[in-house]
């Protein structure tokens, strides 16, 4: 079962300043806190550079590159910058949703069979293809994910950060979002709470628009049934999905709104409808260099 809350409407940017925070803010090369979506960065060059576990952080990249996984198409990855909401089009949302996984659970075992099994949890239709060895610093996922009508979508995220109680993947150009999102345990109360996080704005004005027009809800069911597979995994005999979204800037970027270029909605339906005529084309070459 799942139990929506929100969205909710806070303080526009104007009256918190985020917005100035933003458009002074250096590309997102470092993720946020675990527990802090929006917490300012560090002030001092050591915290700058003494991350708390500089082994779970990613080494920095400028571009993603990718090697080929069965069981997704793999495009509309290599050669992308990595995205975070500075560099969006939409209006900034953070989205919680969280499960209480018991007693009997530790946050280190939660995180361990999440990281593990992460492409199970995911609703039929989707695909994620990681590395073999799992969710680790630095990996590139690509993933295929449904959009109706036959069509996948092909994108990626990157593993920005993870160790025994959380990891965080980012978004890389052409994505749905311009983001991350934080998989995260921790004990509470005698108990294990569970909780994904997402800090987001669409990456483009189309993004927007399918964000707006039903978008939105199917990102909060994706990832409410995402955490009741995993809750189920754990044992868990109902597992309970709380959601909360709020708008934290409900003002557009559009100095950003030729991010659509990298569309990846956009170029994957026109890879599936081009895959024939590609098939055919390789088909007519082999003949000829046959004869």
């Amino acid at each position: 079962m799942t139990d929506t809350t929100g969205p909710d409407k806070v303080a526009t940017a104007d009256e918190i300043g985020l917005s100035a925070r933003e458009a002074a803010a250096p590309p997102p090369e470092v993720a946020p806190p675990r527990d802090a979506a929006l917490a300012a960065p560090p002030h001092s060059a050591s915290q700058r550079a003494l991350p708390r576990d500089a082994a779970s952080w990613a080494r920095k990249v400028d571009r993603l590159e990718v090697d080929h996984r069965s069981g997704v198409r793999g495009t509309n990855v290599a050669g992308r910058r990595l995205t975070g909401p500075v560099q969006g089009f939409g209006k900034m949302w953070q989205k919680t949703y969280r499960m209480d996984a018991g007693a009997q659970i530790t946050p280190e075992q939660a995180i361990a069979t999440w990281r593990e099994h992460f492409p199970e949890f995911w609703p039929k239709g989707n695909r994620f293809a990681g590395a073999l060895t799992g969710i680790n610093p630095g990996d590139v996922a690509l993933l295929d994910l449904s959009i109706g009508g036959g069509v996948k979508l092909s994108t990626g995220v990157f593993v920005l950060y993870a160790d025994a109680e959380s990891f965080t993947l980012m978004t890389p150009q052409g994505h749905m979002f311009a983001g991350w999102i934080t998989f995260s345990a921790e004990r509470e109360g005698g108990t294990t709470t569970v909780q994904a996080q997402v800090l987001m704005r669409a990456n483009d004005p189309l993004y927007e628009i399918a964000m707006t027009l039903g978008g939105h809800r199917k990102e909060d069911k994706f990832w409410a049934a995402t955490l009741t597979a995993l809750g189920r995994r754990l044992g868990l005999p109902d597992p309970r999905v709380q959601t909360r979204s709020t708008c934290v800037d409900s003002k557009r970027q559009w100095r950003h709104s030729r991010n659509v270029w990298h569309n990846s909605m956009v170029r994957s339906v026109l890879q599936t409808i081009s895959a024939p005529l590609v098939g055919l084309s390789r088909l007519a070459r082999g003949v000829k260099s046959q004869a």
